[in-house]
Parts: structure tokens; C-alpha cells; sequence
């Protein structure tokens, strides 16, 4: 049975849950850097320590991060909605003028997030419009700091007692 609504309503509906901003970066074959902006992150499990986020299947970089064997989900701080909006657009270098360090692996860690996960790519999983993939975290590290939410279609920061401001 459809559903008794349309696209734009459930849109709406679904901005009313605040989420955390993040920047997933991951590299080409030829070794150039590519990064998204994505605020479907979500954690799964401790033990094994198991992440997830979501893209679209129509997303150009949908066969590198399907294909490759790593990735880097960076979680915005507060003072970072440029870099959310940056990572978001469609630019041929979004890299440029960007501080970052590399990991382990060789992907890039960008400089003053709130914490980072790198991850194995585990596994994926078609669901509806999108894929759903889940990374068994290697290695991370947090920098306590106010967090970059995306809520009611804005960037939004929370202090350090996790309040929105």
C-alpha cells in the first residue's frame, strides 16, 4: 500500500531529527582525495566496533566508496558548518585550501573535527534510493568540542553540555 503522503511531506518530517554533520573522504585509483558531506551517520555496535552512513545511488562517488577498501567518517565541530556546505557542493577540488593530516591508510583526517573514524569497509547494503554502509572502525580519535547538527533544514551548533545554541 502507498504511502498517504508525498516526498516533500516525509522530507519535512525527517528534518525535524536533529543529526550530527559529517565528512566521509575516502581516495580515487589515481590517488586523488574525494570527500561528501553526509548527516546519515549512525553508530551500530561495540564490540565489534561497527559504524554506518548511507548514500545515494545516484551519486557519482557511489562506485569509489562501494569499491574501496577504506574510509574516513570526520564529525564536524561547531565552528565547521563551511566545510559541511564545502564538501557538499559540486567543485572539482573540494581538497583546495583545506587543512588536513593524512591516516593510516592514507586518507585524509581533517584538521579540527570533533572526532574521526576509520574505518574497513565492511559491508553495503542497497536499501530503497540509497546504500547503507556499515564500517568496522580501526582507528579514531576525539577532540571534545561543541558538535555541528543539521536540523530543520540548518546548521546548528550544541555547546559542551549538549544543549542547541
Amino acid at each position: 500500500m502507498p504511502p498517504e503522503f508525498d516526498a516533500r511531506h516525509f522530507r519535512n518530517a525527517l528534518s525535524q531529527f536533529a543529526t550530527g554533520v559529517t565528512v566521509i573522504t575516502t581516495c580515487l585509483p589515481d590517488g586523488t582525495f574525494l570527500g561528501l558531506t553526509a548527516s546519515s551517520f549512525n553508530s551500530v555496535s561495540l564490540d565489534p566496533p561497527l559504524v554506518l552512513w548511507s548514500l545515494s545511488k545516484t551519486a557519482s562517488s557511489l562506485p569509489v566508496f562501494t569499491g574501496n577498501s577504506h574510509y574516513v567518517i570526520n564529525i564536524l565541530a561547531g565552528d565547521q558548518a563551511a566545510l559541511a556546505e564545502r564538501f557538499a557542493m559540486r567543485i572539482d577540488n573540494r581538497f583546495e585550501g583545506v587543512d588536513f593530516e593524512l591516516s593510516r591508510t592514507g586518507l585524509p583526517i581533517l584538521k579540527g573535527v570533533a572526532a574521526w573514524f576509520e574505518c574497513h569497509n565492511r559491508s553495503r547494503y542497497p536499501e530503497g534510493d540509497h546504500v547503507i554502509f556499515v564500517g568496522e572502525v580501526e582507528n579514531c580519535e576525539v577532540q571534545p568540542s561543541p558538535a555541528l547538527v543539521f536540523h530543520g533544514g540548518k546548521f546548528v551548533t550544541t555547546n559542551r553540555t549538549g544543549n542547541a545554541g
